[in-house]
Formats: C-alpha cells, sequence, structure tokens
C-alpha cells in the first residue's frame, strides 16, 4: 500500500513514468513555442523599433515577460531532470523514492522569483509576492498564459507592420503620379481645390505611416476574449479614408484632363449655341416691329439684347485654353454650357411669345379659307348673306393692323352663316307661310 505524504499517496512506478512521459511532451511543447516566439519576425521588429505609445507601454511588459518565461522553462527543466534524475537510479524504485518523486512531480517544490515589477504587476496584480513556489502543473498552466499574452503583442504588431506601411506606400507612390499629372494641367496648391486636398491626402499619409511604425498596435482591433492569439485585424480606417480621398481628387483631375483634350471643339459648340441664340433674338425682333404694325390692340412683350455677359465669360474661357489654364478652364466651360443652352431657350421663348399674335391670326385665316371651301362644296358660293360675312371677315384678317378680336368674332359669324344656309328649312305651322333668315 502506498505511503501517503504531504502531496497524498505516493505514485506508483507506473504513475510516475507516465507522468514523467507527458511532462517530457509538455517540455518539448513548450521548449519550441518559445524558440519560436524569439525567432518570429514581429519579436525581432519590436526589439529593434522606436516605439511609441500603446505600443512602446505594451512591448515594455511583454520583454520582461519573454525573459521572464526563459527564467520558468529553465525551472521547469531543472525539476524535469532531477525526477528523471532520481526515477533512473534503479528499475524499481523503493518505497521512498517513490514519495520523493511523488513531491517533485505533484509538489509546490518549485520556488521561483516573481520577475520584474512591469510584468508582475500587469499579469499577476495584487497577489503579486518577491517569490512563490509553484507545482509542475502550475508552472506549465503559467507559462501558458503568459506565452499567449506575449505571443497576442507580437503577432498583432507583426500583423499590422505586415499590412499598413506597403498599403501606404503604394498609395503614397500613386498620390505621387496624380500629383505629377495635375501639375501638368495646372492643378496646384493654392491654385486649385484639387491640389489643396493632394497636400493634405501626401501629410496624412506621411503621418499614418510614421504613427504605424511606432506604435502599430495602436492600429489593431483585438477579437473577442477566448478567441487565438493573435485574433484580431489590422485597422485600416484611416487608410481607407485617404484612398476614398485621393479617388476623388483622381476623378477630378480626369475631367480637367478630359477638358484639355476636347475644350476647342466645347468652346465652338457653346459659340454655335450662343450665336443660334443670337439669330432667334433678331428674329423675335423682327418679328415685334411687323407685329406692332400688322396687329391692333395686342400687347406684345420686349425682347431682350445678345447676352454680353456671356461672350466675355467665353472669350475668358478662350485665354484659358490658350494659357493651359485647364484648371480654371473646367468649371468655366461646364458653366458656360448650361447658360448658353439656357439662353437659347429663353430667345426662343421670347420668339414663340412675340408671334404668338400672329399665329392667331394665321389660324383664323385658315379657319375662314377652310369654311368658304366648305361653303363652296355645299353650293353656298352664290349665297349673298354667306359672301357678306366672308368679305367683311376677310377684310379684317387681310387688313393692317388687325383687330384680331374684331376679327376673329366675324370669323365666328361666317361660320355660323355657312351653319345656318346648310341646315335644311323648318316646317311652318301655317301651311304656305314664307320662310326668311334671321340676322346674327
Amino acid at each position: 500500500m502506498a505511503v501517503a505524504g504531504p502531496t497524498g499517496p505516493a505514485l506508483s512506478r507506473e504513475e510516475v513514468d507516465r507522468a514523467l512521459a507527458r511532462l517530457g511532451a509538455e517540455h518539448e511543447a513548450v521548449e519550441s513555442s518559445l524558440l519560436a516566439l524569439q525567432d518570429h519576425a514581429g519579436r525581432r521588429l519590436l526589439e529593434g523599433a522606436e516605439l511609441a505609445g500603446v505600443t512602446k507601454d505594451r512591448w515594455e511588459v511583454t520583454e520582461a515577460l519573454i525573459t521572464q518565461l526563459w527564467v520558468y522553462f529553465d525551472a521547469y527543466t531543472d525539476a524535469l531532470e532531477a525526477a528523471r534524475e532520481l526515477r533512473a537510479r534503479r528499475r524499481w524504485p523503493t518505497q521512498g523514492e517513490l514519495s520523493e518523486l511523488t513531491d517533485l512531480l505533484r509538489g509546490t517544490g518549485i520556488t521561483l522569483p516573481a520577475g520584474p515589477p512591469a510584468a508582475t504587476a500587469v499579469l499577476l496584480g495584487a497577489s503579486a509576492k518577491l517569490s512563490e513556489r509553484l507545482s509542475l502543473h502550475e508552472l506549465v498552466d503559467r507559462m501558458n498564459s503568459w506565452y499567449a499574452r506575449a505571443l497576442d503583442v507580437v503577432v498583432a504588431a507583426d500583423a499590422v507592420w505586415s499590412a499598413l506601411p506597403a498599403r501606404i506606400d503604394l498609395l503614397a507612390a500613386e498620390l505621387q503620379r496624380s500629383r505629377a499629372l495635375a501639375h501638368s494641367v495646372g492643378v496646384r496648391p493654392g491654385d486649385h481645390p484639387a491640389g489643396d486636398d493632394l497636400e493634405r491626402i501626401a501629410a496624412e499619409l506621411t503621418a499614418l505611416r510614421s504613427e504605424v511604425i511606432s506604435d502599430p498596435l495602436a492600429f489593431w482591433t483585438g477579437a473577442p476574449a477566448g478567441t487565438a492569439p493573435g485574433g484580431g485585424r489590422p485597422d485600416t480606417g484611416r487608410y481607407d479614408r485617404a484612398a476614398l480621398a485621393l479617388e476623388d481628387v483622381r476623378r477630378e483631375i480626369e475631367a480637367v484632363l478630359d477638358v484639355r483634350q476636347d475644350a476647342e471643339q466645347r468652346l465652338m459648340r457653346v459659340r454655335d449655341v450662343l450665336s443660334r441664340a443670337d439669330r432667334t433674338l433678331g428674329e423675335a425682333r423682327q418679328a415685334r416691329v411687323e407685329v406692332l404694325s400688322k396687329i391692333a390692340a395686342s400687347e406684345v412683350p420686349a425682347v431682350s439684347g445678345p447676352p454680353t455677359a456671356l461672350y466675355e465669360q467665353l472669350a475668358m474661357a478662350s485665354e484659358h485654353r490658350k494659357a493651359a489654364r485647364w484648371h480654371r478652364l473646367s468649371p468655366l466651360l461646364e458653366s458656360l454650357e448650361q447658360r448658353a443652352e439656357e439662353e437659347l431657350l429663353r430667345a426662343r421663348e421670347s420668339l414663340t411669345a412675340v408671334t404668338a399674335p400672329l399665329a392667331v391670326r394665321a389660324e383664323l385665316r385658315g379657319r375662314l379659307d377652310a369654311y368658304r371651301a366648305k361653303a363652296a362644296r355645299l353650293g353656298l358660293a352664290e349665297d349673298h348673306f354667306v359672301l357678306e360675312r366672308y368679305d367683311v371677315a376677310r377684310r379684317m384678317l387681310w387688313s393692317a393692323p388687325c383687330d384680331l378680336v374684331a376679327a376673329e368674332g366675324a370669323v365666328l359669324r361666317f361660320q355660323r352663316a355657312v351653319a345656318e344656309a346648310a341646315a335644311p328649312p323648318a316646317r311652318s305651322a301655317v301651311p304656305g307661310a314664307a320662310e326668311g333668315r334671321g340676322e346674327s
């Protein structure tokens, strides 16, 4: 029967062998992990970087923690070697040796220093002591926990450094190409808003890269608690905003480039539209004179003069094109195109308003001719009453100045005369009564 000790009943020989095998496997796994952490690219970068902010604070703790991990691992190695040596003394250990092995494998016989104050305060909190005694099992759990914390910092920093600086450099190179293109079309700081935007984006990328290099953990969005070490992703918010701003500027520069390529054709189209507007206004002025001389008692709207301001802006646009001031020409040309179309529409509306009385007279003349033809088809061409009404309406419509109100009344009377003459005679109540046509 096993003798009970401070750690409980002594382990059997088979239990000791199984425990040593398990601890040996754990020892190899811990050693491999620590060596991988030691050789991790992120750790080497952190050691050589000039850190600031969150990363500086967390790396100071993590660096001390890695040192402490090796101290704990050495203690773990020494304890495991001592147990192995004791077990190797004889094939069949004595009861006293089994009790001693049990104390080594299960007891809190490993005395360890608490480590640097920074790491101890962060990881152990108020329970930190100058030294403490742990069992091998507690020691392995402590190392696993600290290793996960150290790896989380190293992996996060390495992930940010692997993702953001390269992307920032690519975007900065793209910005330089956009800046060169912008300068070629006159888009420069102080002269064009897009030039100012390029300078702001360049300053933001420079500052962003510097901050990412010195404080990568400030750009890390961690995963929820309980996930594997290094869980999370780089925070690319500022980079994304700079990329979108550059895309907006690039579109504006491309618009300026488009202006440079087809500026002359667009200017010619603006000149053509303004010329058509001028001709239309000229027709409106002539039509107004004609209306005032041929139509009586009619209010004819005045016709404005040519768009002098537009022609001045058109001349300025031509100067911008000759001087290759594309960044100034672009917004001016867009405004000219819109206002020229508006001017042409206004001129057409003015012509329509001025010639409205002539259109009314033409409609009345057409109606009069149509009813005259109808009267001829009905055999009323020699009807004295119908001819009289027709002659009155015709004299009014073909005289100058023409009174449209009176002429329209005369046309209506002619229409009624034709309708009455073409209607069958009504039967009289008294046989043989004479039928007559009333005046209208």
